[in-house]
């Protein structure tokens, strides 16, 4: 199993598809310049550069390695990191400007990786086109280490570009493709923690000091984007689904569901049973401080409804007619939960949790 704690799921079939070196030269007169950043996992790292003016393009990709055609599947075997490459217009952005997004996207102080992505294939990088860009990355490197803003040193490495393979194309553009996983794992992954430690919160006076790391706290339009309708009426209006039509009440395979909003762990295939509800049921929570419970009168019933503690969704409910050794049945709805199989656990950023499937 590849080292890596990546959190979101890649689900369905995906077709590789691994494009050579890409090139600078675009149709037009512009005079056209690149510019080459690793910093950890690639889907973290495109949005920050993709809405800059003049910044026309960013794939995520593979580079620094040896070997032809570095797939997702054996890129880190051939020794390259994951890496963005952005097409940029130097009239209307410079390469400063770019260097100063960066560093403020990574941990330039780790040298095994970024946040909960670990091995060298998530090690932070910049990779020079030309004398000019190395000069400015080495000087933006030395005054950022000189502010003290991290107290250790910089291990940022400065090297000289090489060729750069275009990622699958599931990997493009993900944040944009699968909100929801995507901000659950930046979210799970520290890096956001991270960044406002250092640089304050994005919405504060610039580097203003930052709370405590807590889960972000979306707005209505964002969630509405982020889910599927039956999830956003499930988790925010307190919905129900349709019993034995909804995606989890007959799933046996193993692994652990977590919210689908916060990403929390919550259930346990291994205490999750056949109610004959038609709804995933479980004898027990994974994790008792991710969820809350409340007395719930409504349709005229007095019930305990079950939220997910830092989201604030809907789950379901928590009766006292389950089977030992507890009694309970925790009536989840599928919508406000997503699986994640055994055997994906490590690379979504679970990996603690593999040892309670190897009794």
């Amino acid at each position: 199993m590849r080292n890596t704690m990546r959190w979101l799921i890649i689900s369905g079939l995906a077709v590789t598809l691994t494009i050579p070196l890409i090139k600078a030269q675009l149709p037009g007169k512009k005079k056209l310049e690149m510019a080459t950043f690793a910093g950890g996992c690639f889907w973290c790292m495109q949005p920050p550069f993709e809405n800059l003016n003049g910044v026309l393009e960013v794939y995520a990709g593979y580079t620094g390695g040896t070997g032809q055609s570095p797939n997702y599947g054996d890129y880190a075997q051939k020794g390259y990191l994951e890496a963005v490459r952005i097409t940029y217009d130097p009239a209307k952005i410079s390469y400063q400007e770019l260097l100063d997004v960066f560093w403020r996207q990574i941990d330039p102080t780790d040298p095994g990786g970024q946040f909960v992505d670990r091995g060298p294939q998530y090690r932070s990088a910049i990779f020079y086109e030309n004398e000019e860009q190395k000069r400015l990355a080495e000087k933006s490197k030395e005054e950022l280490g000189k502010s003290g803003r991290y107290g250790k040193p910089l291990v940022t490495d400065i090297l000289k570009a090489a060729s750069f393979y275009k990622a699958e194309a599931y990997h493009q553009d993900y944040a944009k493709k699968n909100p929801s996983n995507y901000h659950a794992y930046r979210d799970h992954s520290g890096r956001d923690q991270f960044l406002r430690k250092i640089w304050g919160d994005p919405h504060s006076p610039k580097n203003a000091p930052a709370p405590n790391a807590e889960h972000r706290k979306y707005s209505k339009e964002e969630l509405k984007k982020m889910l599927t309708p039956i999830q956003y009426q499930v988790t925010q209006e307190n919905g129900t689904e349709t019993p034995f039509h909804n995606e989890y009440w007959n799933n046996e395979r193993a692994g652990i569901y977590v919210d689908i909003v916060s990403g929390d762990p919550l259930f346990s295939s291994l205490d999750k049973f056949d109610s004959g509800t038609g709804w995933p049921s479980f004898t027990k929570p994974l994790e008792p401080q991710n969820i809350a419970e409340r007395t719930d009168g409504s349709l005229s019933m007095l019930r305990t409804e079950v939220r997910g503690r830092r989201s604030g969704s809907h789950l379901g409910h928590v009766f006292d007619d389950g089977p030992p050794p507890t009694g309970l049945r925790y009536c989840m709805n599928s919508a406000a939960l997503r699986f994640i199989p055994r055997e994906d656990l490590e690379k979504s950023g679970y990996g603690k949790y593999e040892r309670l499937f190897k009794r």
